[in-house]
C-alpha cells in the first residue's frame, strides 16, 4: 500500500505493478528542493492561461454590417427621433459598439522565471508528499485498463487527478492502458510545466523520467 505522507526527504519509493516497493531513488536536490515562490507560481499560471486564449472573438461594427447607407426617413417632420442608416447600433441587426475584435493575449516569461516556477512546483509537491515513483516495468504493462485500475485501488490512488511523467514518447502500453481513465493523464518530461503539476493531486514519476529530467528551454 502506498503511503504518501509529508516529507522533506529527497528519496522516494519506487512501486511496482503489484503495488509493492521495489527500491528507492534519490531526487535531484536542485530540482526538488528549490525555493517555493508563490508569486512566481501565480505569475506562471496567469501567463499560461492567457496563452491558451485564441483571441479570435470578433464582432461587426456598423461599417462591417451589410446593408444600405440610406437615411431611413427624413430628419424632421415625422415626430420620431432622428436616425441615419439602418446599420446603426440602436437597431436590431445593426453594428456592435465596443465589441470584441481579434487580438493577441499571449504573455511571456523569462527562462529564469520558468525554471523557478517549475522547480518550485515540484518542490512543493514533494514537500506535500504528492510525488510517487513508478517502476519502468509499467511501460511494458499489458495495455488493459483493469491493470491500472487494480494498481490504483491497491495503492489508494483511485481518487483525485493523477499525472504520469515518462521520459520518452507517450505512445506505449502504459498510455494505452490509461486512455479510458478520465482522471489519469500522461506527459513527457520535456513537456512538463508548473500548471499541470499544480493541477493534479498526485504526480507519478517513471524511474527513467527522473534520471533524464531536464529544465525546459522555452
Amino acid at each position: 500500500m502506498v503511503k504518501t505522507k509529508k516529507t522533506t526527504n529527497l528519496a522516494i519509493s519506487v512501486y511496482g505493478i503489484d503495488g509493492l516497493v521495489e527500491k528507492e531513488i534519490n531526487l535531484p536536490k536542485e530540482i526538488f528542493q528549490a525555493e517555493v515562490k508563490p508569486e512566481v507560481l501565480a505569475l506562471y499560471i496567469r501567463v499560461y492561461q492567457a496563452n491558451q486564449r485564441q483571441g479570435t472573438a470578433s464582432s461587426k461594427t456598423r461599417g462591417d454590417v451589410t446593408g444600405s447607407t440610406r437615411k431611413i426617413f427624413r430628419q424632421k417632420g415625422t415626430g420620431r427621433a432622428r436616425h441615419g442608416d439602418i446599420k446603426a447600433p440602436i437597431f436590431v441587426g445593426g453594428g456592435v459598439v465596443g465589441g470584441p475584435k481579434p487580438r493577441d493575449y499571449s504573455l511571456k516569461l523569462t527562462k529564469k522565471q520558468k525554471k523557478n516556477a517549475l522547480y518550485g512546483a515540484l518542490s512543493l509537491k514533494l514537500k506535500n508528499g504528492e510525488i510517487i515513483g513508478l517502476s519502468d516495468n509499467f511501460l511494458k504493462i499489458e495495455p488493459k485498463t483493469k491493470n491500472i485500475v487494480q494498481f490504483l485501488n491497491k495503492s489508494k490512488l483511485n481518487k483525485g487527478k493523477k499525472l504520469i511523467v515518462v521520459a520518452g514518447p507517450q505512445k506505449n502500453n502504459l498510455s494505452l492502458a490509461i486512455r479510458n481513465l478520465k482522471n489519469v493523464s500522461i506527459i513527457e518530461t520535456k513537456s512538463l510545466n508548473p500548471y499541470q503539476i499544480l493541477d493534479c493531486n498526485k504526480i507519478l514519476f517513471m524511474e527513467n523520467s527522473i534520471l533524464s529530467f531536464n529544465s525546459p528551454e522555452k
